[in-house]
């Protein structure tokens, strides 16, 4: 009797250790984000990881295909931009994305990588004359919904 009440609570033990090694990695996991399919960009297609670091800052990473170049828009400009909506609802200008061509390929890529201190709502990109600007002052080429 007292064999199986052992053999019992092992197996339950066993099962709860196996559950947590299972959940904390998928706990940990980047949050992965498609874009819309934009208007002014249909072929663009892209992604944006979010991912908690161990400095509990947030790491966004970007890849996009197919994004034309900021000056074939029409107006043209000179560069993307990406922006960032955190929690007090205001844009924020983290960084220029530039496109290239990907060795033996025609497709335009564009890959960005930056870090908040605010967990990020919203990330979207927009084409504009002014790489430094504050606020945005073209439409949205890419977004994504909210995380």
């Amino acid at each position: 009797m007292k064999t199986k009440k052992i053999s019992g609570r092992i197996q339950k033990i066993a099962l709860l250790i196996a559950m947590a090694i299972f959940l904390i990695p998928v706990a940990s996991c980047a949050q992965k984000v498609n874009f819309s399919i934009s208007t002014v960009t249909p072929a663009a297609k892209g992604s944006v990881k979010v991912k908690k670091d161990s400095n509990k800052n947030y790491r966004i990473k970007i890849h996009i295909v197919n994004l034309a170049e900021p000056s074939r828009l029409s107006p043209p400009r000179s560069a993307y931009v990406v922006w960032v909506v955190a929690d007090d609802n205001v844009p924020k200008n983290i960084g220029q994305i530039k496109t290239s061509t990907a060795l033996f390929s025609t497709k335009l890529k564009a890959d960005f990588e930056s870090v908040s201190v605010a967990k990020p709502k919203k990330i979207f990109i927009t084409a504009e004359s002014d790489p430094s600007i504050q606020y945005m002052y073209s439409e949205i080429i890419l977004t994504t919904n909210n995380f």
